[in-house]
């Protein structure tokens, strides 16, 4: 029985460890095909080792194009979306008004909304405007569709927030604009780079709503898309994998960084 023992003493790390792999299994995959070399067109089956695709990221026409035409929208869907969510964060915690309850329903409507429904009410939208679909509207749509999900993480942390550290400041002499930056910001910047980080990712990795919304314009996930009908370059391979790579050691940094700042508390 002490194999049973140990096992109800580890069963929930154990359970952990076993979910962490299966969520990290296709990122698995991603990597070891990144090195294959397949005889046809499509990179599902391992033929043999190869780095070619490695040394040569950008071999595949227009892939490089759409995939920093991605970064650039996520990059600016980013920073509207954190702003904006910041804001209406901050607004809704701190300040009674009018519809107050009805705005905190409707900011959540685009998570529970499915992404087809969004992406066929934006088109309508633009093409009653007059819009001429490509970078802009692309970019209005990622905004729209990541501003919740910031709100959620930002106000989150707003509401976890202790009144009396700005009282503190205010008590202090320091003024409205002094107390934003040396307090505010630095007890919600943690959420609000949670809610940044998230939305970076959920604009890069968009594919309904921007296929919706893009015109003749292709992103990374429509050339991904579209390179699936034809043939799997393996070089899609590779740039999935730096992806992820540098996510994780992002994360990692984040975590040193964060450890390094609790000693120097201590």
């Amino acid at each position: 029985m002490p194999f049973l023992n140990w096992l109800k003493r580890h069963l929930v790390v154990i359970a952990g460890l076993l979910t962490l792999a299966y969520l990290l299994l296709p990122n698995v995959i991603v990597t070891v095909f990144s090195f294959n070399k397949p005889k046809g067109r499509f990179n599902y089956e391992w033929q043999r080792f190869s780095a070619d695709a490695w040394k040569d990221p950008c071999g595949v026409a227009d892939m490089c194009g759409s995939l920093s035409l991605s970064l650039r929208i996520a990059a600016c869907a980013t920073v509207g979306a954190t702003v904006l969510g910041t804001m209406i964060s901050f607004a809704l915690v701190r300040y009674r008004f009018r519809a107050r309850g009805a705005v905190n329903s409707l900011i959540f409507l685009p998570m529970a909304m499915p992404e087809v429904v969004m992406a066929a009410s934006l088109l309508t939208l633009f093409l009653n405007m007059g819009a001429q679909l490509g970078f802009w509207t692309i970019l209005i749509a990622h905004i729209m569709f990541c501003l919740s999900f910031v709100v959620t993480a930002v106000k989150a942390r707003v509401m976890s927030m202790d009144p009396r550290l700005e009282e503190a400041a205010r008590d202090l002499y320091a003024g409205p604009v002094q107390t934003f930056w040396r307090v505010t910001l630095p007890i919600a910047a943690p959420g609000i780079a949670a809610g940044a980080l998230l939305s970076f990712a959920l604009s890069f990795d968009d594919f309904i709503i921007t296929n919706f919304n893009a015109g003749s314009t292709v992103t990374f996930p429509m050339f991904v898309w579209g390179s699936a009908q034809r043939g799997t370059p393996v070089q899609i391979n590779v740039i999935g994998t730096a992806m992820f790579l540098l996510a994780v050691l992002f994360v990692l940094f984040a975590m040193v960084l964060g450890n390094r700042r609790n000693k120097q508390k201590a």
